[in-house]
Protein backbone atom coordinates (compact mmCIF):
# COMPACT_ATOMS: atom_id res chain seq x y z
CA UNK A 1 0.00 0.00 0.00
CA UNK A 2 1.03 3.33 -0.93
CA UNK A 3 1.32 6.22 1.47
CA UNK A 4 -2.41 7.79 2.14
CA UNK A 5 -1.02 11.13 0.60
CA UNK A 6 -0.02 9.37 -2.67
CA UNK A 7 -4.05 8.55 -3.07
CA UNK A 8 -4.88 11.99 -1.70
CA UNK A 9 -2.57 13.67 -4.50
CA UNK A 10 -4.98 12.08 -7.52
CA UNK A 11 -7.53 15.14 -6.41
CA UNK A 12 -5.07 17.01 -8.37
CA UNK A 13 -5.19 16.96 -12.75
CA UNK A 14 -0.92 16.80 -13.01
CA UNK A 15 -0.65 13.54 -10.48
CA UNK A 16 -3.47 12.20 -12.21
CA UNK A 17 -1.37 12.73 -15.62
CA UNK A 18 1.99 11.20 -14.33
CA UNK A 19 0.77 8.52 -12.54
CA UNK A 20 -1.60 7.09 -14.49
CA UNK A 21 -4.52 6.39 -12.12
CA UNK A 22 -7.55 8.89 -10.58
CA UNK A 23 -9.56 7.57 -7.62
CA UNK A 24 -13.05 7.25 -6.96
CA UNK A 25 -15.49 7.49 -4.10
CA UNK A 26 -18.89 5.45 -3.08
CA UNK A 27 -19.51 1.91 -3.71
CA UNK A 28 -22.13 2.90 -6.50
CA UNK A 29 -19.41 4.46 -8.45
CA UNK A 30 -16.74 1.80 -7.99
CA UNK A 31 -19.56 -1.12 -8.54
CA UNK A 32 -20.24 1.12 -11.97
CA UNK A 33 -16.81 0.72 -13.03
CA UNK A 34 -16.04 -2.89 -12.11
CA UNK A 35 -18.99 -3.67 -14.54
CA UNK A 36 -17.50 -1.48 -17.22
CA UNK A 37 -14.57 -1.99 -16.96
CA UNK A 38 -13.18 -4.72 -13.94
CA UNK A 39 -9.52 -4.90 -15.01
CA UNK A 40 -8.94 -0.85 -14.54
CA UNK A 41 -9.66 -1.50 -10.78
CA UNK A 42 -6.26 -1.58 -9.05
CA UNK A 43 -6.49 -0.86 -5.72
CA UNK A 44 -9.21 -0.06 -3.16
CA UNK A 45 -9.09 1.20 0.07
CA UNK A 46 -11.92 0.60 2.42
CA UNK A 47 -12.59 0.95 6.56
CA UNK A 48 -13.57 -2.57 8.43
CA UNK A 49 -17.24 -1.16 8.32
CA UNK A 50 -17.48 -1.46 4.75
CA UNK A 51 -15.17 -4.49 4.18
CA UNK A 52 -17.46 -7.28 3.93
CA UNK A 53 -18.73 -5.47 0.90
CA UNK A 54 -15.62 -5.83 -0.86
CA UNK A 55 -13.99 -8.58 -0.02
CA UNK A 56 -14.94 -10.84 -3.21
CA UNK A 57 -13.23 -8.29 -5.61
CA UNK A 58 -10.03 -9.27 -7.68
CA UNK A 59 -7.93 -6.54 -6.51
CA UNK A 60 -5.73 -5.55 -4.10
CA UNK A 61 -8.21 -4.12 -1.33
CA UNK A 62 -6.53 -2.46 1.81
CA UNK A 63 -8.18 -1.68 5.46
CA UNK A 64 -7.90 1.57 6.65
CA UNK A 65 -8.90 3.56 9.94
CA UNK A 66 -12.03 5.44 9.44
CA UNK A 67 -10.53 8.57 10.34
CA UNK A 68 -7.17 7.49 8.04
CA UNK A 69 -9.78 7.39 5.33
CA UNK A 70 -11.46 10.97 6.11
CA UNK A 71 -8.07 12.38 5.77
CA UNK A 72 -7.59 10.65 2.49
CA UNK A 73 -11.00 11.44 1.54
CA UNK A 74 -12.02 14.60 -0.86
CA UNK A 75 -15.97 14.33 -0.54
CA UNK A 76 -17.68 16.31 1.75
CA UNK A 77 -19.61 12.95 3.13
CA UNK A 78 -16.96 9.93 2.94
CA UNK A 79 -18.28 6.48 2.27
CA UNK A 80 -15.71 4.55 3.55
CA UNK A 81 -14.48 2.67 0.72
CA UNK A 82 -12.10 4.06 -2.25
CA UNK A 83 -11.03 2.63 -5.61
CA UNK A 84 -7.53 3.52 -7.56
CA UNK A 85 -8.75 2.95 -10.99
CA UNK A 86 -6.23 3.20 -14.27
CA UNK A 87 -6.93 6.28 -16.50
CA UNK A 88 -7.58 4.33 -20.21
CA UNK A 89 -4.69 4.85 -22.55
CA UNK A 90 -5.10 7.82 -25.10
CA UNK A 91 -7.69 9.90 -22.30
CA UNK A 92 -5.65 12.77 -23.31
CA UNK A 93 -4.94 12.33 -27.13
CA UNK A 94 -5.96 13.51 -30.36
CA UNK A 95 -5.93 10.19 -31.65
CA UNK A 96 -9.66 8.91 -32.47
CA UNK A 97 -10.65 5.35 -31.88
CA UNK A 98 -11.09 3.10 -34.71
CA UNK A 99 -13.82 2.02 -33.96
CA UNK A 100 -15.51 5.16 -33.13
CA UNK A 101 -19.03 4.06 -32.58
CA UNK A 102 -22.77 5.89 -33.85
CA UNK A 103 -23.12 8.23 -31.14
CA UNK A 104 -20.56 10.52 -30.18
CA UNK A 105 -20.88 13.95 -27.52
CA UNK A 106 -18.39 16.61 -27.93
CA UNK A 107 -18.11 19.54 -25.37
CA UNK A 108 -16.50 22.87 -25.47
CA UNK A 109 -15.23 24.76 -22.68
CA UNK A 110 -17.08 23.11 -19.87
CA UNK A 111 -15.28 24.24 -17.13
CA UNK A 112 -17.72 23.46 -14.12
CA UNK A 113 -16.83 19.00 -13.45
CA UNK A 114 -20.51 18.15 -12.15
CA UNK A 115 -22.01 19.12 -15.51
CA UNK A 116 -18.92 17.57 -17.14
CA UNK A 117 -19.41 14.18 -15.36
CA UNK A 118 -23.23 15.28 -15.53
CA UNK A 119 -23.24 14.88 -18.98
CA UNK A 120 -20.81 12.30 -19.41
CA UNK A 121 -23.15 9.94 -17.05
CA UNK A 122 -26.18 11.19 -19.38
CA UNK A 123 -24.57 10.27 -22.46
CA UNK A 124 -23.33 6.52 -21.43
CA UNK A 125 -27.17 6.20 -20.01
CA UNK A 126 -28.51 7.33 -24.10
CA UNK A 127 -26.01 5.14 -25.51
CA UNK A 128 -23.07 6.87 -26.58
CA UNK A 129 -20.05 5.52 -27.54
CA UNK A 130 -17.55 8.61 -26.65
CA UNK A 131 -17.14 11.91 -25.23
CA UNK A 132 -14.71 14.37 -26.98
CA UNK A 133 -13.72 17.31 -24.75
CA UNK A 134 -11.68 20.63 -24.91
CA UNK A 135 -9.23 21.21 -23.29
CA UNK A 136 -10.74 23.87 -21.43
CA UNK A 137 -13.30 21.30 -20.14
CA UNK A 138 -12.81 20.45 -16.75
CA UNK A 139 -11.19 17.11 -16.27
CA UNK A 140 -13.44 14.13 -16.79
CA UNK A 141 -11.30 11.98 -14.36
CA UNK A 142 -11.13 14.61 -11.55
CA UNK A 143 -13.04 13.59 -8.07
CA UNK A 144 -16.25 15.97 -8.69
CA UNK A 145 -16.50 14.94 -12.21
CA UNK A 146 -16.37 11.22 -11.54
CA UNK A 147 -18.89 11.51 -8.87
CA UNK A 148 -21.13 13.60 -10.50
CA UNK A 149 -20.84 10.52 -13.23
CA UNK A 150 -21.19 7.82 -10.96
CA UNK A 151 -18.71 5.88 -11.89
CA UNK A 152 -19.87 6.27 -15.87
CA UNK A 153 -16.96 8.04 -17.19
CA UNK A 154 -15.52 4.29 -17.89
CA UNK A 155 -18.70 3.23 -19.58
CA UNK A 156 -17.18 5.07 -23.16
CA UNK A 157 -14.28 6.06 -24.86
CA UNK A 158 -12.99 9.95 -23.65
CA UNK A 159 -10.79 12.13 -25.53
CA UNK A 160 -9.40 15.58 -24.08
CA UNK A 161 -7.31 17.11 -26.18
CA UNK A 162 -6.49 20.74 -27.54
CA UNK A 163 -6.58 19.51 -30.55
CA UNK A 164 -10.09 18.50 -30.34
CA UNK A 165 -10.81 20.34 -33.60
CA UNK A 166 -8.98 17.90 -35.47
CA UNK A 167 -10.93 15.06 -33.85
CA UNK A 168 -14.21 16.70 -35.36
CA UNK A 169 -12.83 16.82 -38.36
CA UNK A 170 -11.60 13.50 -38.68
CA UNK A 171 -15.12 12.59 -37.59
CA UNK A 172 -16.79 14.45 -40.63
CA UNK A 173 -14.31 12.53 -42.63
CA UNK A 174 -16.26 9.20 -41.52
CA UNK A 175 -19.05 10.98 -41.93
CA UNK A 176 -20.09 11.84 -39.32
CA UNK A 177 -22.96 14.58 -38.70
CA UNK A 178 -21.94 16.61 -36.62
CA UNK A 179 -25.11 18.44 -34.87
CA UNK A 180 -24.21 21.78 -32.86
CA UNK A 181 -26.77 23.55 -29.98
CA UNK A 182 -26.79 27.05 -30.92
CA UNK A 183 -28.95 29.77 -29.75
CA UNK A 184 -28.97 31.23 -33.55
CA UNK A 185 -29.91 27.56 -35.07
CA UNK A 186 -33.08 26.23 -35.73
CA UNK A 187 -36.12 25.53 -33.27
CA UNK A 188 -35.58 22.11 -31.98
CA UNK A 189 -38.75 19.43 -32.73
CA UNK A 190 -40.02 16.57 -30.30
CA UNK A 191 -39.84 14.79 -33.98
CA UNK A 192 -36.29 15.48 -34.35
CA UNK A 193 -34.06 12.53 -34.53
CA UNK A 194 -30.07 12.44 -34.79
CA UNK A 195 -28.29 10.75 -37.87
CA UNK A 196 -25.87 7.82 -37.25
CA UNK A 197 -23.39 8.49 -36.96
CA UNK A 198 -23.38 11.69 -35.44
CA UNK A 199 -21.47 14.06 -32.68
CA UNK A 200 -23.84 16.08 -30.55
CA UNK A 201 -21.91 19.31 -29.97
CA UNK A 202 -22.45 21.32 -26.64
CA UNK A 203 -20.58 24.43 -25.59
CA UNK A 204 -20.43 26.48 -22.26
CA UNK A 205 -23.49 28.26 -21.19
CA UNK A 206 -21.84 31.46 -21.37
CA UNK A 207 -20.70 31.70 -24.47
CA UNK A 208 -21.56 28.59 -26.35
CA UNK A 209 -19.61 26.94 -29.34
CA UNK A 210 -17.08 28.68 -30.86
CA UNK A 211 -16.86 30.09 -34.30
CA UNK A 212 -14.84 27.01 -35.15
CA UNK A 213 -16.28 24.41 -34.16
CA UNK A 214 -19.93 26.15 -35.50
CA UNK A 215 -18.35 26.14 -38.99
CA UNK A 216 -18.14 22.63 -38.87
CA UNK A 217 -21.82 22.18 -38.20
CA UNK A 218 -23.83 20.05 -40.60
CA UNK A 219 -27.04 21.49 -38.70
CA UNK A 220 -27.70 23.86 -35.79
CA UNK A 221 -30.47 23.79 -33.55
CA UNK A 222 -31.53 25.52 -30.07
CA UNK A 223 -33.99 24.01 -27.37
CA UNK A 224 -37.61 26.14 -27.47
CA UNK A 225 -38.28 28.02 -24.29
CA UNK A 226 -39.84 30.84 -22.71
CA UNK A 227 -36.86 33.12 -22.76
CA UNK A 228 -39.14 36.09 -20.63
CA UNK A 229 -38.94 33.37 -17.71
CA UNK A 230 -35.88 31.84 -18.47
CA UNK A 231 -32.57 32.86 -20.07
CA UNK A 232 -31.20 29.87 -20.59
CA UNK A 233 -30.82 25.99 -19.71
CA UNK A 234 -28.19 24.51 -17.20
CA UNK A 235 -26.16 22.89 -20.50
CA UNK A 236 -26.19 19.37 -18.55
CA UNK A 237 -30.37 19.50 -18.63
CA UNK A 238 -30.20 21.19 -22.29
CA UNK A 239 -27.71 18.39 -23.02
CA UNK A 240 -30.08 15.42 -21.59
CA UNK A 241 -33.19 16.85 -23.59
CA UNK A 242 -31.35 17.14 -26.80
CA UNK A 243 -29.88 13.40 -26.13
CA UNK A 244 -33.12 12.12 -25.22
CA UNK A 245 -34.86 13.86 -28.42
CA UNK A 246 -32.49 12.77 -30.56
CA UNK A 247 -31.96 8.92 -29.50
CA UNK A 248 -36.14 8.06 -29.34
Amino acid sequence: MKPLAWYKSLSDARERRKSGFFIVEGKRAIDQIKSAAPQSIVDILVTEQILPEFINYSCTVHVITVRQFNAMATSKTPQGVAAVVRIPEKSYSNELPRQAGDRVLLLEGLQDPGNVGTLIRTASAFDYDGVIMSEACADPFSPKAVQASAGAVMSLWVRRTADYLAIAEELKRREFKLIAADVRGESLTPAYRLPEPSALMLGSEGAGLGEKILALADKKFRIPMNGRKAESLNVAVAGAILMFLGSK
